[in-house]
């Protein structure tokens, strides 16, 4: 090698070095995140994917009170000042909406006065994300302690194989009174945020439980979920859910749900990260509305 090509060689292994070096020295970016869209207000501090501090109250939709006491707590239980928050990410719903004013309202003044992003994310996504994880979760907890008690036991249809991970689908549901839920549709198989179905909206439980029937039963065998969850406010609808018609193969799961700020914090925290940013002055909650003819039916009903 002569000495240009050395030079150059050399020139660019510290450039390189220099570059890593920045890299690893970078400081993580915080994010404040909050929602309001149900009963419990939900928020949390992320540093990065990372889970600081959350707080989860629940003020039956009275959160106005609460909203700027318990984002000072987290700011102070992270040791995070507002000049080192590179974002904020609020859920914009669908839910109660004079809840989600009050998130919405919140990270907006905030976004503004602090001059940083603000993002919207679905707030029904973060309860599906979260729901379907506790389902997880407690059947894991079931099986180790079947396992501890020696009762042994065969894997039920959603536990898979050897082979690739199998797709669950996951339904979110908060009430909506008179018959009828804020819902959407998602798809998993891993650790990442929720694939998305169907869109977030209001609708009549008995009609959408019928479209996720005929939507199983018209799929490909292969493309058939393992288990679909219904997970959130299930209660007012548990009777109706337990109805829903699965093939063979698809388990049913219900799973009473709260919404915890790890998930609307690690959904918010996915969206800054990936550089979504929204207007401050333009993001609106997502107040979504039955459509003409289900209003029409209801009315009718």
């Amino acid at each position: 090698m002569n000495g240009d090509l050395l030079k150059k060689s050399l020139t660019e292994d510290l450039r390189e070095k220099s570059m890593n070096h920045d890299l690893q020295n970078k400081p993580r970016q915080r994010f404040l995140v909050l929602d309001t869209s149900t009963a419990v207000m939900a928020a949390a501090v992320m540093e990065e994917r990372s889970l600081l501090e959350e707080r989860n109250e629940r003020a039956e939709r009275n959160h106005s009170v609460h909203v700027v006491p318990v984002m000072e707590q987290l700011l102070a239980a992270s040791s995070t000042e507002p000049g080192q928050l590179n974002g904020i990410a609020v859920g914009i719903g669908p839910g109660s909406y004079t809840g989600i004013r009050i998130a919405v309202t919140a990270a907006k003044t905030l976004a503004w006065a602090w001059d940083i992003p603000v993002a919207g994310v679905s707030s029904l996504q973060a309860l599906a994300w979260g729901g379907w994880h506790s389902g997880l979760a407690a059947k894991a907890q079931a099986a180790a302690d079947d396992a501890a008690a020696g009762a042994g036991g065969t894997p039920s249809a959603d536990q898979g194989g050897t082979s690739a991970a199998p797709v669950h689908w996951i339904v979110p549901l908060v009430d909506a009174r008179r018959g009828q839920a804020y819902t959407a549709l998602f798809a998993s198989a891993g650790g990442d945020a929720p694939r998305r179905l169907a869109p977030d909206a209001i609708r009549r439980m008995d009609g959408w439980l019928e479209e996720l029937a005929a939507r199983m039963a018209e799929a490909a065998p292969e493309e058939r979920p393992a288990a679909v969850w219904l997970v959130g406010e299930t209660g007012p609808h548990a009777a109706a859910a337990a109805e829903l018609r699965c093939p063979a193969g698809t388990a049913l799961q219900l799973v009473p749900y709260e919404l915890e700020g790890r998930w609307i914090g690690r959904l918010g925290a996915e969206a800054l990260l990936a550089g979504q940013r929204d207007d401050v002055h333009a993001l609106v909650p997502n107040y979504t509305q039955l459509s003409e003819a289900e209003a029409n039916l209801l009315r009718k009903g």
